[in-house]
């Protein structure tokens, strides 16, 4: 089956999903179910379990039909990441497994979306959030599932989190999280702060500002100018800020101009020669950025001469 690298397929909205009862009923309806009793024993019950095993069964035959013909794969997957009605002829394969509903303009059914979220985490790496999974998670885990969720989303899944919670906990949880979390989720958590748990979020937001690091990246993303950053943590600062753009999936002119800030190519060249020094875990996928794509040589030449320092820096720090 081919494989989608992660790096190029940009984060996911969440979607809706049933219970795994209507998913495993849809399984039964779809035409071609007769292929379950190749993939399950002939004597099954019909309670929990049995859905459970149904639905492990019906993504085994998904995966083989879409393995032996590319065209279903691909056309599953376009289907999915436009969310769009597709008016014309699609696919009868995709229809009789149950992945697309029988009316035109077509649609992915509940199955389709369950299915094409099963495959993009098995090719892509890319685990798509569905809505309400994340009300048991902790924070950390929390953030990193809110990546991609349009602003109602965002609100209606935190919302969900919180019920076991008062704000002031929550807030707690997530400044706690922070520090060790991914770039973007950490964007993420520092906006819930800053407009998402009222006073709480933001007397929690404070707290973080004198952090080493972490207290400088909140301090730039929220405009706190009465923090000054320490001359050890602008690379760490701006590594940040421009890996957040890059695990979202943005372009790469987008995380040129993140590093940029409106400076020539000289001064460009001067900040990225710091880079290497600020030790942030996205340093040498940021300076490949530069590197593969800025148009100024002398910039890329300066990411490239970054990047060899910092493979030394890391041989120095065994």
């Amino acid at each position: 089956m081919r494989s989608y690298d992660d790096d190029t397929l940009p984060l996911q909205p969440p979607i809706r999903l049933p219970a795994a009862a209507t998913l495993a009923a849809a399984v039964r309806a779809a035409p071609l179910s007769g292929e379950l009793k190749a993939a399950l024993d002939p004597e099954h019950d019909r309670g929990a379990e049995d859905d459970t095993r149904v639905l492990e069964a019906w993504a085994e035959v998904c995966r083989t039909r879409l393995a032996a013909d590319e065209g279903l794969l691909l056309e599953l997957i376009r289907m999915f990441l436009s969310r769009e009605p597709v008016a014309g002829r699609v696919p009868q394969t995709l229809t009789d497994l149950g992945l697309v509903r029988q009316a035109e303009p077509y649609t992915l059914s509940w199955l389709g979306l369950w299915v094409a979220r099963l495959i993009i985490a098995e090719t892509a790496g890319q685990e798509i959030p569905v809505m309400g999974s994340l009300a048991d998670a902790g924070a950390a885990a929390l953030l990193h599932g809110l990546r991609s969720y349009p602003e109602a989303e965002r609100a209606e899944e935190l919302a969900g989190w919180l019920a076991g919670r008062d704000a002031g906990q929550g807030a707690a949880e997530i400044a706690t999280a922070l520090a060790g979390v991914s770039p973007l989720s950490r964007a993420v958590g520092v906006e819930l702060l800053a407009t998402g748990l009222g006073d709480e979020g933001r007397r929690a937001l404070n707290g973080l500002l004198e952090e080493p690091r972490l207290g400088a990246v909140v301090a730039a993303r929220t405009g706190r100018e009465e923090r000054r950053t320490a001359p050890d943590e602008i690379a760490w600062v701006l590594v940040d800020m421009a890996a957040a753009l890059l695990e979202f999936g943005g372009e790469a002119g987008e995380v040129i101009e993140s590093i940029a800030m409106g400076m020539d190519a000289e001064e460009q060249a001067g900040t990225i020669a710091i880079l290497a020094f600020g030790d942030h875990p996205w340093t040498g996928r940021v300076l490949r950025v530069l590197i593969d794509h800025h148009p100024d040589e002398q910039v890329s030449a300066a990411a490239r001469k970054a990047l060899r320092r910092l493979h030394g820096l890391a041989d120095t720090r065994g």
